[in-house]
């Protein structure tokens, strides 16, 4: 079965193949979309099961997002975790009153981000995708 599917909404393309590849590599999907009003459309179609959302994008900043997520009935119930190089003074707070699940400040401290990713979606560290079915007992 294939791994949970994460939605990550980053505009800087270099820590948008950085955080996607790292995330590939513990057994996930990814999506990804470069701007606000992408994030909600592809958090629509594509349904996945957690997002991590950059404050600082353009086309409707990340308070915007999870605002709009919110309302949305096919999204208001997606976890999101925050990544932003804002000060978290404030910005965490906002952000956790907005629904986000986690506030990380960049740079991302990845260990810390899948801990937060797992513990979100109920998985051990060591297995995002569920466990595959034993094999039949020989007789």
């Amino acid at each position: 079965m294939a791994g949970k599917k994460i939605l990550i909404v980053e505009d800087e393309v270099v820590q948008l193949t950085a955080l996607a590849r790292r995330l590939k590599s513990a057994g996930f999907e990814v999506v990804a979309a470069r701007d606000g009003l992408t994030a909600i459309s592809t958090a629509r179609k594509e349904q996945p099961d957690l997002i991590v959302l950059d404050l600082g994008i353009p086309a409707g900043d990340g308070f915007v997002v999870l605002q709009r997520l919110s309302m949305l009935i096919n999204t208001g119930t997606i976890p999101v975790i925050v990544l932003s190089s804002r000060t978290p003074i404030g910005n965490r707070d906002a952000a956790l009153k907005a629904g986000a699940i986690a506030y990380i400040h960049k740079p991302v401290d990845v260990p810390a981000l899948l801990k937060a990713i797992n513990d979100a979606l109920g998985l051990s560290p060591a297995d995002p995708s569920p466990p595959p079915s034993p094999p039949p007992a020989e007789s």
